[in-house]
Order: structure tokens, then C-alpha cells, then sequence
């Protein structure tokens, strides 16, 4: 596997982020694509989140999380994903989990389409969920990332 090179920037206050869990996530999907990386992780507030969509997707609002490639290639992943903590803790509620495993979905979700899965037509939505869903529960745990 080609080496890793992972930044995390905690630019939120909204809750205690156990980026250490996150790294040891995003490692272990690369690792198990045999993949490394170039990424950057950005956990912000809802404020930034709602920029970052509309400065760059033209959406209004926060969203869970935007992922930008920045040229990946089938051996190395080159891109930044920004990620919403107020919505892990909204879509947590909303999924009956915790706002950790929710926040650790989203890292899997973003190396996921650097990977190239994608999720903008249903079948290939359906397979990217099937392969999200089985990363979180061997990464996550099964009972900690089921979405009831």
C-alpha cells in the first residue's frame, strides 16, 4: 500500500471530536483498498458548511458532508472532504445512532467517492450504500453504526 498522509482540522465547537478514531477509520478503509492518500478531513459548524455548499455547489444550508477529488488516481486518493458535526448530530437523532458512528459514516461515504463510488442514480446509489454499510459495521460496530 502506497503511503498515507492524513490531516484532520477540527474547525467546529459544537462537540468533542475523537479525531484520533476518525484517522484510525480513514486509514483503515484506504488500507483495506489498498489504497494511500493525500486527504484532508475539515469537521466544521453548520455556518462553514452552509459556505462551502454554496460557495462551491450552490445549495442553500449545511449538508453532512461535501467531498472534493482533487485528481485521485486508482493507487492514491488526492481530495478534502468537509464535514458537518451539527448534522451527524441532527441525522443521528433522525437515525436512532450515535452522532459519533454518524460523523464516522461520513468519513467512510467521502473515501468511498474519492474511490469513485457513486450516489446520484439509485443502482449505483444502492451499491456505494451496500459497501458504506459494510465498512461501518466492521469499522464501526455493527451495534454503534446501525442506522434503526
Amino acid at each position: 500500500m502506497s503511503e498515507t498522509n492524513l490531516v484532520i482540522t477540527n474547525r467546529q465547537r459544537d462537540r468533542k471530536v475523537d479525531t484520533q478514531r476518525v484517522r484510525a477509520v480513514a486509514v483503515a478503509v484506504l488500507a483495506e483498498a489498498g489504497q494511500g492518500a493525500e486527504l484532508g478531513i475539515h469537521l466544521v459548524s453548520a455556518k462553514r458548511s452552509a459556505e462551502v455548499n454554496w460557495q462551491f455547489l450552490q445549495h442553500e444550508g449545511p449538508t453532512d458532508i461535501i467531498t472534493f477529488d482533487h485528481g485521485s488516481t486508482p493507487e492514491r486518493l488526492f481530495g478534502e472532504m468537509f464535514i458537518c458535526v451539527p448534522e451527524a448530530v441532527r441525522q443521528a437523532e433522525e437515525f436512532g445512532t450515535t452522532w459519533e458512528a454518524e460523523l464516522l459514516r461520513y468519513v467512510i461515504h467521502g473515501i468511498l467517492h474519492l474511490r469513485g463510488y457513486d450516489d446520484l442514480e439509485p443502482a449505483k446509489r444502492r451499491v456505494m450504500k451496500r459497501e458504506e454499510n459494510r465498512l461501518v459495521r466492521k469499522l464501526v460496530g455493527n451495534r454503534e453504526g446501525r442506522r434503526t
